[in-house]
């Protein structure tokens, strides 16, 4: 997953030093800043067909460095729409890594409409951060997929507009792998690519990679809904399954740990069949491997006969809007704007997001991109990040029990002590009443 790196937030003349973090319950995300500033601009409307009454208003705007120019672009656009607007912009770089510590250190500061992982929500409104998007939000629900809306809304209000998955899928070299072989992981570990190939590379070890085989087997993380803190199912009967599924798949030796990138390399040296990752690796990848290149969802795996589908977290980025902004309505009006279908589009042609919105899925440019393609078929068999603020407390136990199984210390003689203990931690609550 992309690493977080240390970004600067420019926010009108000053400047902060942000530390960078895997936070807000969000994993990591390479999409970092560099602490350069962008000069604020003023798109003024200076007339209109008809007579309006035109109100003075500021929005501090906060993307990653990348989405700087094709933001500032967007924005452009949103002011010539809305004559009613004099429309000064400021824009501030921000990665998503440390969005949500900026926000809670200081709102007042802070942008009034910026990109922020849909998984810190919970977190977020339980700290009367966010501003419930309440402006044309039937229209945001009506475009965009069912899994961005509800990876984006809590107890019945939408609280972000979805911008792009956060997600990932797997790679493969199709002179090693055809599409057949691909759709079942075991067929792929079974296949022989030679002595200095491996067959398949994953992180266990990181919580964010590993929950996928627990949710195969309809593993259960904060209850059915993700809302119950106190619940977790990875240490049933199924959890057992899964635990053994991965000792053994630790010891094969057509398996390669995806650590400090050493998947990603093999994968692009050609001595790696599959890699998991997502659309921030493809234009590494396909240079690479040129006409090999390919990409599709995760595969399935087989459990005592049965197959079963990888199923990995619907976590989204979304545009947001703080409780504090002094133009609500504007502010809600240009998150919405941010993610419409147009807007989506031109993100995409200038920096290639994938987008959210539906109609996009079939649009002929971005079909024919096979990461997007492979990420956008990938969400059709995700499961929506937990809702619940214990969701911060998840990712330590997991990489625990991740890291037990590849340094050996997990063996099937004390898998079912090592579930209880990660479930505990999962559940524990971080601030003992």
């Amino acid at each position: 997953m992309k690493v977080w790196k240390k970004i600067t937030v420019v926010v009108l003349a000053l400047s902060m030093l942000v530390v960078s973090m895997v936070g807000c319950g969000e994993k990591k995300d390479t999409e970092s800043s560099n602490n350069t500033s962008t000069p604020s601009t003023t798109t003024e409307v200076t007339s209109a067909p008809e007579k309006v009454e035109v109100q003075d208003v500021t929005l501090k705007v906060w993307a990653t460095e990348e989405e700087q120019e094709v933001t500032a672009s967007i924005c452009d656009e949103f002011a010539k729409a809305h004559p009613e607007y004099n429309v000064t912009f400021e824009y501030g770089v921000m990665g998503n890594d440390a969005v949500c510590d900026e926000l809670k250190k200081d709102l007042d500061v802070a942008a009034d409409v910026f990109v922020f992982p849909s998984a810190a929500i919970p977190e977020l409104t339980a700290s009367g951060i966010l501003y419930p998007i309440t402006l044309d939000a039937d229209t945001v629900k009506e475009i965009n997929g069912e899994g961005a809306v509800t990876a984006c809304s809590k107890d019945g209000y939408l609280y972000g507009v979805p911008e792009t998955p956060n997600s990932w899928f797997m790679y493969y070299n199709k002179s090693m792998f055809n599409e057949t072989e691909v759709q079942n992981l075991d067929t792929m570990l079974a296949k022989d690519l030679g002595a200095d190939v491996k067959n398949f590379s994953v992180k266990i070890s990181d919580s964010w990679y590993m929950s996928s085989f627990f949710y195969a087997l309809n593993g259960t993380l904060y209850g059915e809904d993700g809302l119950d803190p106190l619940s977790c199912s990875w240490n049933d009967a199924n959890g057992m399954k899964v635990g053994k599924y991965l000792i053994d798949l630790s010891k094969n030796p057509k398996y390669l740990e995806n650590l400090d990138g050493v998947g990603d390399s093999l994968f692009k040296e050609g001595k790696l069949g599959a890699v998991c990752s997502g659309t921030w690796s493809a234009a590494d990848y396909k240079a690479a491997l040129g006409e090999n290149y390919a990409a599709t969802k995760l595969p399935t795996i087989t459990v005592d006969g049965t197959d079963y589908q990888l199923s990995n977290f619907a976590d989204f980025k979304a545009f947001g809007v703080k409780s504090s902004t002094k133009y609500p309505q504007a502010a809600q009006q240009l998150a919405v704007w941010l993610g419409n279908e147009q807007s989506q589009l031109a993100r995409y042609q200038a920096i290639t997001t994938a987008p959210t919105v539906k109609s996009l899925a079939t649009n002929e440019i971005v079909a024919a991109d096979l990461a997007v393609t492979a990420l956008l078929n990938q969400s059709n068999y995700s499961t929506p990040q937990p809702a619940t603020p214990q969701l911060s407390e998840y990712w330590t136990p997991a990489i625990a029990f991740g890291t037990g199984i590849i340094n050996g210390d997990i063996t099937e003689a004390n898998l079912q002590e090592s579930l209880d203990a990660m479930v505990t931690g999962i559940t524990t609550p971080a601030v003992q009443e």
